[in-house]
């Protein structure tokens, strides 16, 4: 059977599976643009199970697109605190001013003019594109790209640009007028049946009779994914700085990892040289009276990897270079980022 024609077969059955399996959830209720678009950015990096309880307090604090683009931008990172990622934070706000202030505050209603938005790419473009206004738009995740792998037996690298759009170019033709209920069957499917990690349930799979990786027997060598991202490794010490019940924080540069977030003080350090405390506090004007391990910790970006290690230090007097902040106040008003996570629970409990 010819690529196309395999295609053009499984459109009905997934329409029709969807339909029919579609997880209930909470940006599903409706097809409005606004919650489609806040709950895909929060999907990119994180699991559906742990995004509810997020959305649901965004939506509550945030109902509205205006909300959004009035709210302060410290506020904000505080809600968007556990997601990680901060920068989506920030181009959501960025889009959602430009939505007001070009839009009458209402969601472009076209693919091409939601890409124009900052945070906006390819795959968000093409879900809000497709779910809210049925536009007949791909959007293609990582779900998506698996899925049409296994059903062509194609053996091209996932992880290349280049895959994407020849995946894309033969998504877009068979495409039907329910183009939002096939965008999510073929994610739902990556979800939940043609799973990442593990064997797949291919008995449940509603697009089982036409999928060559499964007729050749395939599956657990496709899809392939070739490139290998080497991260740089960083040891890092993090102090917890306490004086009179008031935490050392400062904020981070405005641009970079961790782009103007607040964080604990930390340095660089090489393991092999043994850690000069006195000499280190004495280069932010301080002076310790109590020091006390905390522990070890690892954070892991997309391109680094951060080793830390943590010490409290109680000292006698707070310095100019940082600000010192209530325990209480830490954590209902400053958004710390996940990767010092370890430590912040540390001076909370």
């Amino acid at each position: 059977m010819k690529e196309k024609q395999k295609l053009k077969n499984i459109v009905k059955p997934i329409v029709k599976w969807y339909q029919e399996n579609k997880r209930e959830l909470p940006w599903r209720r409706d097809r409005d643009p606004y919650h489609i678009w806040i709950s895909e950015i929060m999907l990119q990096q994180t699991r559906i199970e742990a995004v509810k309880s997020y959305y649901t307090r965004f939506m509550e604090e945030l109902p509205t697109i205006q909300h959004l683009a009035n709210i302060q931008e410290e506020k904000l990172l505080k809600l968007w605190e556990g997601l990680g990622y901060y920068s989506r934070a920030r181009n959501l706000q960025k889009a959602a001013k430009i939505i007001v202030e070009q839009y009458n505050g209402k969601m472009p209603t076209s693919y091409v003019e939601l890409l124009k938005l900052p945070g906006i790419g390819e795959y968000t473009a093409g879900a809000i594109a497709s779910i809210a206004f049925g536009e007949k738009v791909p959007a293609i995740d990582g779900n998506v790209l698996r899925v049409i792998s296994r059903i062509l037996a194609s053996k091209n690298d996932i992880l290349l640009a280049d895959t994407k759009k020849k995946i894309e170019k033969k998504i877009k033709p068979i495409i039907p007028k329910e183009a939002g209920d096939f965008n999510e069957g073929l994610m739902e499917i990556g979800e939940l049946i043609c799973i990442p990690n593990g064997e797949p349930l291919c008995k449940k799979c509603p697009v089982k009779e036409v999928c060559e990786a499964r007729k050749t027997n395939q599956i657990a060598e496709i899809p392939v994914r070739n490139k290998i991202v080497k991260r740089k490794k960083e040891e890092r010490v993090v102090f917890i700085l306490e004086c009179d019940h008031r935490i050392a924080i400062l904020k981070r540069p405005s641009k970079g990892l961790l782009a103007g977030m607040y964080e604990f003080p930390n340095i660089l350090i090489n393991k092999k040289e043994k850690l000069e405390l006195e000499k280190i506090l004495k280069g932010w004007n301080l002076k310790g009276k109590k020091v006390e391990e905390i522990g070890e910790s690892k954070h892991i970006f997309s391109h680094i990897e951060w080793h830390m290690n943590g010490i409290k230090v109680e000292v006698e007097k707070e310095n100019q270079d940082f600000e010192w902040i209530p325990l209480e106040k830490i954590e209902k008003e400053y958004a710390i980022p996940t990767a010092f996570k370890k430590y912040k629970n540390y001076i909370l409990q």
